[in-house]
């Protein structure tokens, strides 16, 4: 019953939202009668600018019952004779009443700037006040209340009465309110000019009619908007004005069509929202339109669209609905104004949106392109996820040679500052070590890459070229709150991260890395083969020149040694029927002939001070989590020149772990295929690489693993994501809430008359709907689909 009572009783609403949202401001459910949403929103702009809360939701609520109801109209009572509010027109009979929820976020101007908010526009002044006994009775409206609460919110806005253009007036219809309010206005507006009719009046009544305590918000919501579109909506049912408002004298005129919003004399568009309560509670609230703010720019190639939902029916109503919002967008914009536009909507999917279980993420380069992609539900663009996501633990995979290619990375270094400045610090640590800058050899200009990838084919070169794309991968993630809970690299992928876990400082790291690469290039050369079999059925095989070089699957591993050797095992394996493949490599890493290196390599290790891990890491050598004692051991380092890459029962060790998610970290995707492949891989694991996809369709390749990446719960910092841009939240299609009937079942509606004079036939008269609310476009305005940022001056 006390959950019944809190869910029903409006007392709590405020409260409860608080408990739900979790907000700590002011909460506070405010009561005077009609004009309640309005009183709130100037209660909440007093909390906003006393700092006792940053921003606000404010606004009203009126549900009555029963749902399907009519009413007796009675000459000179509130209620219209034709179930139309014809506010300030001579027919004018009365209001009708609806039901209607509105509500608006309201910030400080400069938090809302500094936030990157759609701003819709601006509240200069909010007053309030009572007409105390000088009416005519308790339920009547005063002509001085009104005029004194419009001139101080004319007032505390610094307004002169004759730079307003738009008055949204209270206009409840009836025969008595209507002459009193536009006298109250015209008292108001004469303190400060003589100038008639240049003020255009309405009222959202006509549209929606009397929703009671959200009357208020009503209309701020509607001037708010016309101020956003610079144009003012008509109001309804309006042919001729009555003449008890004698508007020819008045500073006003009914807007009985819609029209644009024009500036004079450089003005801004500034407008008034009058609301006023039965028993005299008065309020007027004075805006202006937002500021211009600076265009966006473009912003990054390609852009990441994620899509979350509660239930997987949500999911494609919500996905439909940003396809035809991107469609719209390929055709309401010119082709140069599209990408600012789909930068814009990226930011606000993912800075602007609360995210649920059910995930989808497309990439696209053009609204057009994301639109199909997303109608068509392609699968090679369009990923998703049906499991609930928990945060899980993200593993680092660092590739080694082998997995070099030119250009590697060349996208990310065009477009992603923070990857370009690590690969800098790098390349400017390594150049003098080198001899050579590694610029050119690893982002070659068109038509140079034949003989970059040759040059790479130099283990001198390529072993510092893999550290520094990898290491510089890793901070790119890392910057963007992908941190890794645990790693591993294959051969000199180690390095990585053992610089990463804090082993090596990062100059000590490229110079050990730098010194192997050119230690091993120093030896004489030797041939790496591939063989599709265990490794305890390949080892009786070799000879003494030979060793196994990695074992990269339970069922694959590589074998290393002098060239005539490799030969002779190559034919052996072949007629047994084995598959074989030789390595594009120079030297036979990982075996005998890298003995020659071990000595000079250790000596150097034994000038490094090498430090205990911070973060965990598995060893090539032992296919186990590095201790202290072998990451500060200059002998583990230099043998790992020599010992087998256990890449295989490493990865076996991390997929223990059901939760790990392993994310290769480097070009290509070699050591993320081997995971897929392994054994012990779990079905929920998810297995991802970083650099997927080459040439043109990198940066897509890349967005697409960072989109996933969020599908599975990984906490992405958006923030940080977009540090170097300047972007800003846009109006999109809103949550797509699966409406459902909660009505008492068996319950029954009460049978009440139609509108019309009491008869003897009442009980036989059908009932009457409440007047169905205008479509939005009645308002001459776009559909509302977002929530509405309402900035206060402070």
């Amino acid at each position: 019953p006390e959950q019944v009572m809190f869910g029903n009783e409006k007392d709590y609403v405020a409260t409860r939202v608080a408990y739900k949202l979790g907000l700590k401001g002011p909460a506070l459910n405010v009561s005077t009668a009609c004009s309640t949403s309005l009183v709130a929103v100037a209660q909440a702009c007093q909390s906003l600018l006393t700092y006792q809360c940053d921003f606000a939701l404010a606004g009203g609520a009126s549900v009555t019952v029963p749902q399907v109801r009519g009413y007796f109209h009675d000459e000179g009572n509130i209620g219209s004779a034709d179930g139309h509010t014809r506010t300030f027109d001579a027919q004018a009979s009365g209001t009708a009443f609806g039901n209607g929820v509105g509500i608006v976020v309201l910030k400080r101007l400069d938090d809302a700037i500094r936030d990157r908010d759609q701003i819709f526009a601006v509240i200069k002044g909010a007053a309030l006040n009572n007409d105390g006994s000088q009416r005519v009775s308790f339920g009547a409206p005063g002509v001085d209340g009104q005029a004194k609460v419009i001139s101080l919110a004319h007032a505390l806005a610094g307004f002169e009465p004759r730079s307003i253009s738009y008055v949204e007036a209270h206009g409840t219809a009836t025969p008595l309110g209507d002459p009193i309010e536009v006298a109250g206005l015209t008292k108001a507006f004469r303190e400060g000019t003589d100038a008639r009719q240049f003020c255009a009046i309405g009222s959202v009544k006509s549209n929606t009619g009397h929703l009671d305590v959200a009357s208020g918000v009503t209309g701020l919501i509607k001037t708010a908007l016309a101020l956003h579109h610079k144009v003012l909506p008509a109001s309804l049912h309006y042919s001729s004005a009555n003449p008890k408002l004698n508007l020819e004298s008045s500073p006003f005129f009914v807007n009985a069509k819609l029209r644009d919003w024009e500036r004079e004399n450089g003005i801004p568009r500034r407008a008034g929202v009058s609301s006023f309560g039965t028993g005299g509670t008065n309020a007027h609230v004075v805006l202006e339109e937002a500021p211009e703010l600076q265009p966006s720019a473009p912003g990054r190639p390609w852009q990441l669209l994620p899509v979350s939902a509660k239930t997987p029916e949500a999911l494609e109503n919500a996905t439909a609905q940003l396809s035809n919002y991107l469609r719209s967008m390929a055709n309401r914009l010119s082709g140069e104004n599209q990408p600012a536009a789909l930068a814009d909507t990226a930011f606000t999917l993912q800075t602007g949106r609360a995210v649920f279980p059910y995930r989808r993420v497309v990439v696209c380069r053009e609204p057009g392109d994301g639109a199909a992609a997303l109608a068509a539900g392609d699968s090679k663009r369009v990923f998703t996820q049906h499991e609930r996501s928990s945060d899980p633990p993200v593993v680092f995979m660092f590739p080694g040679q082998g997995a070099q290619y030119a250009g590697m990375g060349s996208s990310l270094y065009e477009t992603e500052p923070i990857f370009r400045e690590n690969i800098d610090c790098c390349l400017t640590i390594l150049k003098p070590l080198l001899g050579t800058d590694l610029r050119a050899v690893m982002f070659p200009k068109s038509g140079s890459e034949k003989e970059s990838q040759l040059q790479l084919q130099q283990t001198a070169l390529t072993q510092p070229a893999l550290f520094v794309i990898e290491y510089s991968l890793a901070k790119l993630w890392m910057s963007w709150g992908v941190f890794p809970a645990a790693m591993i690299g294959h051969s000199v992928g180690e390095y990585v991260a053992g610089c990463l876990a804090g082993v090596f400082q990062l100059e000590d790291a490229l110079t050990l890395v730098a010194r192997r690469g050119s230690l091993v290039q120093a030896q004489p050369g030797g041939a790496m083969l591939i063989v599709r079999q265990a490794e305890s059925e390949v080892l009786p095989l070799l000879t003494s020149e030979l060793s196994i070089a990695a074992v990269n699957s339970p069922n694959l591993c590589v074998v290393s040694g002098p060239y005539n050797a490799v030969e002779s095992l190559e034919r052996i394996l072949q007629t047994r029927s084995i598959a074989t493949k030789r390595l594009q490599t120079s030297h036979a890493f990982h075996s005998a002939m890298m003995d020659p290196v071990l000595k000079p390599f250790g000596t150097l290790l034994k000038q490094v001070f090498l430090r205990e891990p911070q973060i965990p890491y598995v060893s090539n050598v032992t296919a186990q989590w590095i201790t202290a004692a072998e990451a500060t051991n200059p002998d583990y380092w230099a043998g790992h020149v020599r010992q087998t890459v256990r890449f295989a029962e490493g990865v076996a060790k991390l997929m223990e772990e059901p939760r790990n998610l392993l994310l290769e970290v480097g070009p290509g995707q070699t050591l993320s295929t081997l995971a897929r492949q392994h054994p012990g891989k779990r079905a929920e694991q998810n297995v991802l690489a970083s650099l997927a996809l080459s040439g043109e369709q990198e940066l897509r390749g890349f967005h697409e693993t960072l989109g996933r990446l969020w599908m599975t719960g990984v906490k992405i910092d958006w923030n940080h994501f977009y540090s170097n841009e300047s972007r800003r939240r846009v109006t999109l299609p809103s949550y797509p809430f699966e409406r459902k009937p909660y009505w008492p079942q068996g319950a029954t509606q009460p049978t009440f008359a139609p509108v019309g004079k009491p008869n003897a036939d009442v009980s036989l008269s059908p009932p009457v709907p409440s007047p169905v609310p205008a479509e939005p476009k009645e308002l001459g305005l776009a559909p509302r689909k977002e929530r509405l940022v309402v900035a206060v001056r402070s």
